[in-house]
């Protein structure tokens, strides 16, 4: 469908006119006045271009495409009116951000030629949005996927915490979990960078020396370093390299005065963190949970009630047993995955996805998999 535009105009023999001499050129909808034309934008959008008058009653018009911008950003906006002075041209251009302010009576050859400008600088915006999008999706799709290689363990480590952190953040009312699912999937980025002996003592919960004890609280901070560049993870970087701080101010980053000024989903991620360690150690939730509320200090008060209350609503599973060729999407890994020849290959509380069972699949091909496999599935309620 081609893109749409709508004219909003509180006069109707102005909108008449529009669908007589442009109903030929574009496809338009017509609103009259400033409330018809948000529900319209709310029920039948997007519009890639959306024209309004300056003048009309209740709400003029740049409040009308102010709104607009905050409903629809990527919608082109463009006034018209017959008010042609220079003070409302340049209020509209300043506080809608209009691409084009035009005067009545307005030559239909102007106003189409202004029309196709902004169906194009649509187009362009949303081509350079998907790329963006693309690109980020592909970027953090890249470095999971070598984490995956690289250290199974910390990738299925950090796909467990992203789970929790996931239901921990909603519990709270936090709508978009994205920073937050993001910079779980990457915490452990950093680890490539940590002695294998280094990690197993840190899985098993085990007592570090000084030297490994200092490589393990700068691996947050070398995955912030690593992702920050990368274009719309600013945020999922700080997220990152504030995840071993502590709640009480102590932790790095160092000389940061903690407490609420961590940022929130940072002190998700560290509740997140520090209750898969335990729990990967042997310990029950309750033990999990007992544990975390034993250090004074350490987490944002919120958030631990927010992880009680979450681990009370978790879904009920049942294990099976099955092949490689009978996984599939949504099942829960109930034990380690290895190779005939002990290599680990996915870790214990890992999602199955579609990728996942591909790679497994491969893998399959040229070496055999310790069959069957410990699965999780869910019970669905009656």
């Amino acid at each position: 469908m081609d893109d749409k535009i709508l004219f909003v105009d509180d006069e109707v023999n102005v909108l008449d006119a529009f669908k007589r001499q442009l109903r030929k050129r574009f496809h338009f909808d017509t609103a009259l006045g400033p409330e018809e034309g948000l529900l319209s934008v709310s029920k039948k959008g997007p519009y890639a271009v959306v024209v309004s008058d300056l003048k009309m009653p209740k709400m003029n018009g740049i409040e009308f495409l102010s709104k607009v911008k905050e409903m629809a950003p990527d919608t082109v906006r463009i006034m018209l009116t017959g008010h042609g002075d220079l003070n409302n041209a340049m209020e509209a251009v300043n506080e809608g951000n209009i691409f084009r302010f035009l005067t009545k009576p307005c030559p239909v050859d102007s106003l189409s030629k202004a029309l196709t400008a902004g169906l194009e600088q649509y187009r362009l915006i949303r081509s350079e949005k998907e790329l963006l999008e693309n690109t980020l999706k592909g970027s953090i799709k890249v470095l999971t996927d070598l984490l995956a290689i690289a250290n199974p363990e910390a990738f299925g480590r950090s796909s467990r915490v992203r789970e929790l952190s996931k239901k921990v953040a909603a519990y709270m009312g936090i709508g978009d979990t994205w920073q937050i699912e993001t910079a779980a999937l990457l915490s452990h980025i950093g680890f490539i960078t940590i002695p294998e002996e280094t990690l197993y003592k840190i899985y098993k919960n085990e007592e570090l020396t000084g030297e490994e004890l200092q490589l393990f609280q700068m691996h947050s901070l070398i995955s912030s370093d690593l992702i920050k560049n990368i274009p719309r993870l600013e945020g999922v970087a700080e997220i990152i390299a504030f995840q071993e701080k502590l709640f009480n101010g102590s932790g790095l980053p160092l000389d940061h005065p903690g407490g609420e000024k961590i940022p929130l989903g940072a002190r998700i991620l560290k509740v997140a963190l520090d209750y898969d360690s335990l729990q990967s150690s042997g310990n029950s939730p309750s033990e999990c949970i007992s544990e975390l509320n034993s250090r004074n200090g350490y987490y944002d008060p919120e958030v631990l009630k927010a992880l009680e209350m979450t681990l009370g609503l978790q879904v009920k599973y049942e294990l099976k047993l099955v092949t490689v060729g009978q996984l599939r999407t949504g099942m829960i890994i109930g034990e380690d995955i290895r190779s005939l020849k002990g290599r680990l290959l996915v870790t214990k509380g890992q999602e199955i996805t579609q990728a996942l069972i591909e790679r497994l699949k491969n893998f399959s091909r040229i070496s055999a998999i310790k069959e069957p496999l410990k699965v999780l599935i869910k019970v669905e309620e009656s």
